[in-house]
């Protein structure tokens, strides 16, 4: 199956390329590089001082990251790739449409507009949601939002069939990660992404296999998309204390009660093919 890859370049995708190479045929990839606009205000430059002497291990957690995946995947998979700082351009659009790919394989870019979504393929367009759809939704990190609200028991990640909204494309599958709260930020967030990437290959897999999963999200449940531009210092000081408050009264059996209310789309894959 021929897969075409429409990605971030951040270190967590270049894995996620990678991993997925080394099962499937990957034709191409188009890397977006999408450049800061940020307007830089006096409120941004407290927040930014004030986190980085009494919050630093939120934005350690992501340097760590990336700097965790860049060691193991210094580089890209060999294939044809174009680098754009929007996935929309006219230039990934024909880059796309000359490669008539089976599949198309979305993470980390901006929304992708319905040009892009009109090209074909065989089996269609999917999308990597880490955070557990319908339940949270949005960005910057679903993770951090989950921990952030007290919604630790739904911290997940899911895959779906990309449509124009905010990760509200009918789903392909969605599986809880399992996390040790012990642990440091730092690998909460590794554990998660690592979850990600092997759900997305366990999903291609499965579509590999001519099986398919189309479940409207609207039958699960509902939730709430949190945006980047809410994700404020007060977030942050929340998401601290009750990390800290979790670890101390963490229950497994709480979670698995919490748990049982919640609706996921599991999926299984023949691993003798």
């Amino acid at each position: 199956m021929k897969l075409l890859l429409w990605i971030g370049n951040e270190s967590n995708q270049k894995a996620l390329a990678n991993k997925l190479a080394e099962e499937f045929n990957v034709i191409g990839i188009v890397t977006e590089k999408r450049l800061s606009k940020r307007k830089i205000t006096l409120r941004k430059v407290f927040d930014s001082a004030f986190e980085k002497l009494f919050l630093p291990s939120i934005n350690n957690a992501w340097l760590g990251m990336k700097d965790y995946y860049n060691k193991q995947y210094p580089d890209f998979p060999k294939s044809k790739r174009i680098d754009v700082e929007n996935i929309n351009s006219e230039d990934a659009f024909e880059f796309s449409k000359k490669l008539n790919p089976d599949l198309i394989i979305v993470s980390g870019t901006r929304l992708v507009k319905s040009k892009m979504l009109s090209i074909k393929t065989n089996k269609g367009i999917l999308n990597l949601h880490t955070g557990l759809s319908p339940y949270v939704k949005g960005g910057p990190n679903c993770t951090n939002w989950c921990i952030a609200t007290n919604q630790f028991h739904i911290i997940g990640n899911t895959i779906m069939w990309i449509d124009e909204g905010i990760d509200s494309g009918n789903i392909v599958t969605t599986e809880f990660s399992d996390i040790n709260w012990s642990d440091t930020l730092l690998n909460i967030h590794i554990s998660v992404m690592e979850h990600a990437h092997a759900l997305y290959l366990k999903a291609v897999k499965y579509i590999s296999q001519e099986n398919n999963s189309n479940v409207e999200q609207s039958k699960l449940g509902e939730g709430k998309t949190y945006y980047s531009k809410e994700w404020k210092l007060k977030n942050k000081i929340n998401l601290i204390i009750n990390l800290k408050k979790h670890r101390r009264q963490f229950s497994k059996e709480g979670l698995t009660k919490k748990r049982k209310n919640i609706k996921i789309v599991e999926i299984t894959i023949d691993n003798k093919t």
